[in-house]
């Protein structure tokens, strides 16, 4: 008997916080990994990064873009089933839009972190999509 618990195994809820605390620490280590680039942290003492101006504006944007993936994960707790599925697409949608549109010139290492998150949200979406109520107990 094989008593090993499997991805199968694992209900919605966990299987969808998962993955918003991967697309989290994916977007965290694309920020530090920024850190490495040439360049980088005088275009940050200027307060001009990538010709774009450092604002509380923009820091907020980007505090409310990390806060999101943390904030669905006791979401995904708490709501019911309907909420929860409805927020899971919602919500997941919303990102793809945000990832989209901060990388206005990626380069590489931008298009990797943008890749695996975008899978991350469409497996989201795809997974709230097909939730039903029997695998919401």
């Amino acid at each position: 008997m094989n008593t090993t618990p499997t991805m199968n195994d694992l209900n919605k809820r966990a299987k969808l916080s998962s993955l918003w605390i991967f697309i989290f620490f994916n977007m965290i280590f694309r920020d530090l990994h920024e850190f490495a680039r040439p360049g980088f942290l005088e275009e940050m003492m200027t307060g001009v990064v990538g010709g774009v101006q450092i604002t509380e504006g923009l820091m907020l944007v980007g505090g409310l873009m990390v806060a999101i993936p943390l904030l669905m994960i006791p979401l995904i707790q708490f709501l019911g089933y309907k909420a929860n599925r409805l927020t899971n697409m919602i919500i997941g949608a919303l990102q793809i839009v945000v990832v989209i549109g901060v990388n206005r010139a990626p380069d590489l290492d931008d298009i990797f972190f943008a890749v695996i998150e975008l899978v991350a949200l469409l497996l989201i979406i795809r997974l709230a999509w097909t939730w039903t109520e029997e695998d919401a107990c």
